[in-house]
Formats: C-alpha cells, sequence, structure tokens
C-alpha cells in the first residue's frame, strides 16, 4: 500500500531540539541529508524562508517529496542519493556552500513498519533490509556468506554475543532450506538463542534484535556511509554552518563523537615524547574544523519517548563550522553508497 504524500502523525525525532541547534534564518540553505518522512525538511522550512536540498536514496520517498516541492515552491529541492555525496550533489545544483546539515541515522519508522521492506521481524516479508531496491540483500548474506563471515558481521555490527552460535544454527538451517522470510530468520535465532519475555518481570529484548540490526547495517554500508557523510558535511558547510546529527545505537554515536572531538581538538593528543598511533591525518595536527554547539549529547524528553518509543535511544550531538580548512581524508574503501 502506497504511503500518503504526507503523514501529519509522522513526529521527526528531537525534531524541537533539531531546529534550536540549527537555528534557521531567512535566505540560508540547508541539507537534510536523510529525507525520510520529510518531518526535518518540513519543520525547517516552516520555520525560516529558507531552501532545503534534501537527499534521499529509498525510492519511496519521492511522493512525499513531490508534494512537499509543491508546498515549497522553489524552497525545497529533492536530490535522490547517498547523504556522503551531498557536496557534490549539491554543488551540481550550483550551490558552493550551505548553512546546515541535519542527518537522522538509522532506519525510519516507515520503513521498519513496511513489511515488505524486511527491515523488522515483528511482521513476517521478505529478507530484504535494502534501503534502496538494489544492490545485496540480507537474504544473500544469511545463505550465501561462510559461516565465520556471518558470525563476524553479527558480533561487530550488532554487537551480539551469542554470534557463532547464531551463524551455526542459521547455516544449519539454510542447509535444509533458503531462508527468505523475517519470520523463519527470527524463529531460527530465538531456537538456538534461548528466549524467555520476562526474567524476574522485566521484558527482555527478543534474541533476533541484535542480528536484524547487524544484517540492516552490513547490507546499506550504514557506518562506512555515516563517516563519508560526516566528512562531506564538513567539506560543504560555510564558516557558522551547523552539523545535527541524530544516531540510534552505539556504534553510530560513537563514530559521531569522535568525530567532533577530533575535529574540534578535544580529542586527547598524547604525549609528544611518544609515537603516535593515528596517522597523521586524524592525529589532530590540523585546525579545528568545528566547535560544539552543545557538550556530549542531547537525549529526547520523557514527553516525547512517551508519545514515541522508538526515540528512546536517540541521541543529539551538534557543531558549527569553523574557517578552517576541511581535514584530508584517508578513505580506502568504495566510495559508492549501497545500492545505488
Amino acid at each position: 500500500m502506497a504511503q500518503p504524500a504526507y503523514d501529519p502523525r509522522h513526529f521527526p525525532v528531537m525534531g524541537d531540539e533539531i531546529i534550536g541547534m540549527a537555528a534557521p534564518r531567512d535566505g540560508e540553505i540547508f541539507v537534510d541529508g536523510t529525507f525520510g518522512g520529510g518531518g526535518y525538511s518540513r519543520a525547517l522550512l516552516e520555520t525560516a524562508n529558507c531552501t532545503v536540498y534534501a537527499i534521499d536514496r529509498d525510492s519511496t520517498v519521492q511522493e512525499t517529496a513531490l508534494a512537499m516541492a509543491a508546498e515549497f515552491s522553489g524552497r525545497f529541492h529533492m536530490l535522490p542519493g547517498c547523504f556522503s555525496q551531498m557536496d557534490s550533489m549539491v554543488g551540481e545544483q550550483g550551490i558552493k556552500a550551505v548553512d546546515g546539515v541535519m542527518l537522522d541515522i538509522g532506519v525510519s519508522s516507515m520503513q521498519f513498519d513496511d513489511a515488505e521492506r524486511g527491515f523488522s521481524f515483528q511482521n513476517d516479508g521478505p529478507l530484504s533490509m535494502r534501503m534502496s531496491d538494489q544492490g545485496l540483500s540480507a537474504e544473500d548474506v544469511v545463505n550465501d556468506f561462510e559461516e565465520e563471515k556471518l558470525a563476524n558481521i553479527i558480533y561487530q555490527y550488532g554487537e551480539e554475543k551469542k554470534s557463532r552460535r547464531i551463524a551455526k544454527a542459521i547455516t544449519e538451517a539454510r542447509n535444509l532450506e533458503r531462508i527468505t522470510r523475517t519470520a523463519q530468520l527470527a524463529s531460527i535465532i530465538e531456537k538456538s538463542a534461548g528466549y524467555k519475555r520476562y526474567i524476574k518481570g522485566r521484558k527482555q529484548i527478543h534474541p533476533a534484535t541484535r542480528t536484524f540490526q547487524a544484517l540492516r547495517i552490513y547490507v546499506n554500508d550504514e557506518l562506512g556511509e555515516l563517516r563519508r557523510g560526516l566528512a562531506a558535511a564538513e567539506r560543504i558547510l560555510a564558516p557558522g554552518g551547523r552539523l545535527c546529527v541524530v544516531s540510534f545505537h552505539s556504534l553510530e554515536d560513537r563514530i559521531i563523537k569522535n568525530f567532533f572531538k577530533q575535529r574540534s581538538g578535544s580529542a586527547p593528543q598524547g604525549s609528544r615524547h611518544l609515537p603516535q598511533a593515528l596517522d597523521k591525518t586524524e592525529s589532530g595536527n590540523n585546525e579545528s574544523s568545528f566547535k560544539m554547539i552543545v557538550r556530549g549529547a542531547i537525549k529526547p524528553s520523557k514527553k516525547e519517548i512517551e508519545q514515541n518509543i522508538r526515540s528512546r535511544s536517540a541521541k543529539l550531538r551538534g557543531a558549527s563550522r569553523t574557517t578552517a580548512s576541511p581535514w584530508p581524508t584517508n578513505n580506502t574503501g568504495d566510495e559508492t553508497c549501497s545500492g545505488l
């Protein structure tokens, strides 16, 4: 079933806090790198007479984007693609620098709730998990990867302590029949890891949760996309421009936190008498390219968590761009985002 062009029930996580941090003013230009349901874009456009360039690799957002472009004629522009390429994508529109970048890392509620996307085991669907409609799927990973590599993915990206037991159970099950459905995979994991819904009266996390997270992150190269996206934002932001990032789990937040620490000059520099463990491009030998807007992370209010339980693990971090040049990058991986 097609999603409505605009769903008034969709509220972006920490929307008020994002707008407070971004502080949009008339005439400014913003990049909403993770358009999704359009919540941040709409909030920016309604707060100030600004312009927004929105980016998303999910083709299903096009209907929402078209409606928003009609509503905010001339001030909203949709750019299909990956936010890691925002500097080149916006540059192709004749924009040399922007005043703010908003990123909401992870999967949107609309993607989770659509069983056909395969992101959640709450409703049975095909084992896809792709944010775009192309490229490697979770079904490919689960059925075709060697047991050891599968275990490493589950451990590294899901922080799952029972990763080897789960990987073994998956490989044994796929020898009998191909694993193609989310409920099928969740059942295999539940039987292998064991599951008690309640322990001492407290509801327990389903054992498939971390494995599904790991597969989704791997399939979409979410952590690589995040690293490249932060560097792209650094390149496209004008002096004084604000970078605001919302994350939902420790792997993402650690990358964001370390990026801001390094770029703001607050990362430990070590002793000049000791050998440097980091590459020079990441060792703090560059001028600070960001200044922190707030120390630490902002968390959602109790009221917001009550309204949207998925916001409970969210963290918002933000910094403003200085006049220093962007730091050199030392990327060795594929610069093209997954699925495009």
